[in-house]
């Protein structure tokens, strides 16, 4: 069968989606919602391209080529409304993609990940992030942008920092037990949504480069900011804000990719922020970074599922189904939202 895209011939298998011959001919079509041999629902958008003919956009990733149709992907219209179906998507996606405390760092410290082992106990990995930078003369605008001020008060990091340095290089690569200024209780019984203190380390995304797409947590309400106070009682009193699913986010690479700095339409979302569900012993949840793509609803028998319609609509796990969820399935998110602490 033969259509045309962008003006050129193409030849296409009729039972084949249309996104998959167009990237095999190697034109660049992003996608969200899908996964090639995977079940989906198109729903993001991003996939768009249009249907010169009929002058529709269409998503390309459940779309069969019919004979003789001409297909337009790289205009400016085409663009932009991929463009604008990203904005979309980004005002759902309640997320720090890096730390404040790191991205104004002047001397490029990774700051959120030497406070996460500090937090989990491993100095000596703390002081390995540090290697031989200084805080001397700093003025430490890491404690002003600290998100943990508009809670009560922000994180001590220089002097966390300067304990790191002191003591850090002394534990030789032992673990060291979490400080018992915690609270024996919160140890002995942690909540889902505390910070991952297990040993299996989560590797956070390098210090950010100025031309990557950040996206924000938006202020925290009244309660959430109580809640905060409930929950995040570890020794740095961190919270813990960068994405630690940062890495793999195709969300965020095609917002950079699409020249998208900050969120157009800032944080719309209401689910509460810094939820975090353990689905299996390495695998997280944090339902606010949900794009509600379902892919991980529609590839998981009896586990994932959608609650509530319209904009209500959100992906939850009940509990009877966590044992149904593989660690498979992170991989199909394409965001921060679902991903794995396998070290």
């Amino acid at each position: 069968m033969k259509i045309t895209v962008n003006h050129q011939p193409l030849d296409v298998s009729p039972h084949r989606p249309l996104i998959e011959s167009l990237r095999a001919a190697g034109y660049d079509v992003p996608s969200m919602c899908y996964a090639a041999d995977r079940r989906h629902q198109p729903s993001c958008m991003v996939c768009m391209v249009k249907d010169v003919h009929t002058g529709q956009m269409i998503p390309s990733c459940s779309t069969l080529p019919r004979e003789g149709m001409e297909i337009e992907t790289d205009t400016e219209e085409v663009l932009g409304m991929r463009r604008q179906a990203l904005e979309l998507l980004l005002s759902d996606h309640r997320a720090d993609c890096e730390a404040p405390c790191t991205i104004v760092c002047p001397r490029g410290i990774d700051v959120a990940r030497v406070l996460l082992h500090y937090d989990r106990g491993e100095l000596s990995a703390a002081a390995a992030v540090l290697g031989d930078t200084s805080c001397d003369g700093c003025k430490a605008p890491c404690e002003r942008a600290c998100r943990r001020r508009t809670v009560d008060e922000a994180v001590s990091i220089r002097s966390l920092l300067d304990e790191v340095r002191r003591d850090g290089l002394e534990v030789k690569g032992e673990r060291l037990e979490v400080r018992a200024k915690a609270g024996a209780a919160n140890n002995s019984n942690p909540s889902p949504l505390t910070p991952n203190l297990s040993p299996h380390p989560s590797p956070l995304t390098p210090n950010p480069k100025s031309d990557l797409f950040c996206s924000r947590l938006g202020r925290f309400t009244d309660a959430e900011k109580e809640r905060m106070k409930q929950l995040f009682t570890q020794p740095s009193r961190c919270l813990h804000c960068a994405c630690e699913g940062s890495g793999k986010c195709i969300l965020r690479s095609l917002a950079t990719n699409a020249g998208i700095r900050t969120p157009k339409y800032g944080v719309q979302s209401s689910l509460p922020v810094k939820e975090r569900i353990e689905v299996t012993e390495r695998l997280v949840y944090e339902p606010a970074k949900c794009i509600r793509c379902g892919l991980c609803v529609y590839n998981t028998d009896d586990g994932f599922t959608f609650e509530r319609r319209g904009f209500d609509m959100r992906v939850v796990i009940p509990e009877e189904s966590k044992s149904h969820v593989s660690d498979e399935v992170a991989r199909l998110c394409p965001t921060g939202a679902l991903f794995s602490v396998k070290s």
